[in-house]
């Protein structure tokens, strides 16, 4: 050991290999100093049978399987089924294993667990990780360490990163690739027959290299070599697994060129599934930026590349057709330079929105508090049992396995039937991470509920049957953890921490509701939301018991109508004057009926000076998550109102620009007291002389090929379809893909796309099913009439 040193890194990807029928874990590991690969000591896949069934599995893979060993290590489930440990030399076995014991309805406990997840795991191994680096073992020329020392650690570090993008056309023919990043900036293309390389060169910019090629082979050996060269880390892109990577992939195999991006020119492998694609580049990363976001959870009318730059950036995508490939395929033809603009500007964007929303830095911080790879989406239940289930192991218990049929649902969070109408000064109080500190006060944990029923005379009684053990547990202390985690992240203005904390605390309730998690047990659940419930409604209770009146209420929210009441100050004071009340309400209550902690904590989070709650539509009945206020803020000593809308046509992507606008200038009237039917009546004129023709455009993406449509035609497919069959009447070929935008007007024909449209728009179309009905829900409650202010004005047209 005196030879050693101890270095530090942080796991970029990980996979198995099997070497003389042993299985072996790789980790690929980024330090200061470069990127090392660790192989470790052989590993043995391993799962869990009970023990009454340990004699019909031991004769069913006699014959069948070698290499098997079995062994009592006091182990047994949650339900108190004692089990014996089996293990396998190879996953190929314990995959055979799996299968025989399902073909003779035999139950193993923990056989999916991978031997690179089981083993990083089991000894805590969180994203980042300590090894010893003994320098006479180590092969300095691929950085290759055998029987790797490892244990976990806290290591920072930044990531090099190169975003790529690819054009071809519909047959996967390339055209270029473009890669952008600190150490790159560059596109490949291949010559177009037309152009000669002079006239390309002569008409392109300085903001990147470009590089023109013969053909496809020598496109992608190019390609391989410039990632090689530059080394990036991470290779981000815009659904570049599912697109560029798996297109790349059959490229390569087409042209009969290796694949080989990873590290030590290893060769990449893409696999897909029907809703997945794996892609494993040995010693990087592959991350898509469209999965980042999602699993960051933003929000978007649309995930594309041009939706989600205009809206965080400001800026669009070269190309603004609907039909995008025909546009490269004319572009590639006639314009080659532009094409590769149009494909360097994509890679930049993928850049620049990293940079936004620091999606790397969210991915790495979520693997240090997960163990979750930087290239994995969602994977709310794999971080679960990261985090859980070694600690299980240590209290000599096994997980459950996944209910067949996806289990049953649990309750939903509470919403309370609201009470419609105009409202001033109206309060919103929030439970804060309501169900997390759920679980953490009353102790909701798996292995708590399997020791609570063990002794329920002393445990904390929860739903459906359901008692948790005082003292043993494991999820309150995790989440506790996790909550000191994330106020320290706030106070340092750390954002991607704070976020990925949150979104792994508010996890955890859906995950042990989540008939693809093997910690599922409804009462687990329904402790959670069924106690979220009478929460809700308690604090209700007792906010009508102060004099005031709550008209609504949404899984840890309540509104307060206190309008006129100023018993406790002004709406602000009152507002935190309340949520204290609430707070030592509930410490009571706890203490006294339960007598445990509370970790309930309800906050005074705005108030609207002006706030709407609409009815549902044709019906006197409050509608549920809808409504619109004027929010009023104090910043700086200045008073600032915002209009904000909530599930109203607002924020809807369905509806046009203009129903859009007249909502929020209807209401901005409303709610500041302004007359407001001059504005309805300049509004339909507008419409109905054509002045606001270019507000009228619908737009819906096609979820499906337009031949999927068969049992109903919405005015969007109808709009396609009539489209390409005008198309293919003058032997153009079809417009419309599945995934396509489509952007449509209605007219006195029926509905027509923009660029195809021969009949005029119908006006009425507009004025009843846009402008009517968002006039409707409000004007009653200000005494007015939509029909009494149009019916005059109506007549004269």
């Amino acid at each position: 050991m005196q030879d050693a040193n101890i270095r530090q890194g942080f796991i970029l990807n990980k996979a198995t290999f099997n070497r003389q029928g042993k299985t072996f874990v790789e980790l690929w590991v980024k330090t200061d100093t470069g990127t090392i690969r660790l192989i470790t000591a052989p590993q043995q896949p391993t799962c869990f049978v009970a023990l009454s069934e340990l004699d019909k599995l031991q004769r069913i893979a006699e014959d069948r399987l070698s290499h098997l060993s079995f062994s009592d290590d006091n182990f047994k489930t949650l339900a108190q089924l004692k089990v014996v440990t089996v293990k396998t030399h190879t996953e190929q076995a314990m995959q055979q294993l799996r299968q025989l014991a399902q073909s003779h309805a035999i139950t193993l406990f923990e056989a999916d667990i991978r031997v690179a997840d089981r083993f990083l795991m089991e000894r805590f191994i969180y994203g980042s990780i300590e090894f010893i680096h003994p320098t006479s073992n180590t092969n300095v020329n691929t950085d290759t360490i055998e029987n790797a020392q490892v244990r976990p650690c806290e290591y920072k570090t930044t990531f090099s990163a190169i975003s790529i993008d690819i054009e071809c056309n519909e047959h996967e023919e390339l055209f270029s690739i473009s890669l952008a990043g600190d150490a790159i900036n560059e596109v490949l293309l291949i010559k177009p027959p037309s152009f000669s390389l002079e006239q390309i060169i002569a008409e392109h910019s300085n903001q990147y290299n470009l590089t023109v090629v013969e053909d496809e082979q020598s496109l992608l050996h190019l390609f391989n070599k410039r990632i090689r060269d530059n080394d990036p880390d991470i290779i981000l892109g815009w659904n570049v697994k599912q697109f560029d990577m798996a297109v790349l992939a059959r490229r390569m195999k087409h042209c009969n060129v290796k694949f080989a991006i990873g590290r030590q020119a290893r060769d990449a492998k893409v696999r897909e599934w029907e809703d997945q694609t794996i892609v494993d580049v040995p010693g990087r990363c592959v991350i898509d930026g469209i999965e980042s976001l999602k699993t960051m959870t933003f929000q978007f009318d649309s995930f594309s590349l041009d939706s989600v730059s205009s809206a965080l950036l400001g800026e669009h995508k070269l190309i603004q057709d609907d039909n995008k490939l025909e546009a490269i395929k004319q572009l590639y033809l006639n314009n080659p330079v532009a094409l590769c603009d149009y494909n360097f500007k994509d890679a930049v964007l993928v850049n620049r929105i990293q940079e936004e929303t620091q999606f790397i830095d969210f991915l790495a911080l979520r693997g240090t508090l997960t163990g979750l790879d930087l290239n994995r989406p969602g994977g709310s239940v794999a971080a679960f049992l990261n985090v859980y289930l070694p600690k299980l192991h240590r209290k000599h218990y096994v997980s459950g396995v996944r209910p067949e049929n996806g289990g049953l649902a649990s309750p939903g969070g509470y919403v309370m039937r609201s009470q419609p109408g105009l409202y001033k000064d109206v309060l919103v109080l929030d439970f804060k991470s309501l169900y997390p500190s759920i679980i953490r006060t009353f102790k909701i944990d798996p292995l708590g509920l399997a020791e609570g029923l063990i002794a329920p005379d002393t445990a904390i009684e929860g739903f459906k049957g359901a008692q948790f053990s005082r003292d043993e547990h494991f999820l309150p202390g995790i989440i506790e953890n996790l909550w000191r985690q994330r106020d320290e992240a706030k106070r340092n203005q750390d954002a991607p921490r704070s976020q990925a904390i949150k979104i792994l605390m508010n996890s955890f309730y859906g995950v042990l509701g989540s008939g693809g998690c093997p910690f599922y047990d409804p009462r687990l659940a329904s402790s959670i939301t069924l106690r979220g419930h009478e929460i809700m409604q308690q604090t209700a209770a007792w906010i009508e018991e102060l004099g005031y009146t709550v008209i609504y209420g949404d899984t840890d929210s309540t509104f307060v109508h206190v309008e006129g009441q100023s018993s406790l100050g002004d709406p602000k004071e009152t507002g935190t004057q309340l949520a204290n009340i609430i707070n030592n309400k509930w410490h009571e209550l706890l203490r006294t009926n339960h007598d445990i902690d509370c970790h309930l904590e309800i906050e005074f989070e705005s108030h609207f000076s002006t706030f709407f709650m609409p009815t549902i539509r044709g019906s006197s009945e409050g509608s549920k998550k809808r409504y619109a206020g004027l929010k009023s803020d104090v910043i700086n000593g200045e008073l600032k109102e915002t209009l904000v809308f909530k599930g109203l046509e607002n924020v809807r992507s369905d509806w046009t620009n203009l129903a859009k606008a007249f909502q929020y200038a209807l209401y901005q009237k409303v709610f500041a007291g302004e007359p407001v039917e001059g504005f309805i009546q300049q509004t339909i004129v507008d419409i109905k002389n054509g002045n606001v023709d270019e507000s009228l455009i619908y737009k819906k993406r096609l979820r499906k090929p337009l031949s999927s449509y068969v049992k109903s035609l919405p005015p969007h497919v109808k709009a396609a379809r009539l489209t390409d069959a005008m198309r293919k009447e003058k032997n153009l070929p079809p417009k419309y893909q599945s995934n396509t935008s489509i952007s449509y007007v209605i007219t006195t024909q029926g509905p027509q796309t923009i660029d195809y449209q021969f009949a005029p728009l119908d006006y009425d179309h507009y004025i009843d099913k846009q402008i009517k009905p968002i006039a409707e829900s409000i004007l009653p409650l200000i005494g007015l009439s939509f029909e009494a202010i149009t019916t005059d004005q109506m007549s004269l047209f």
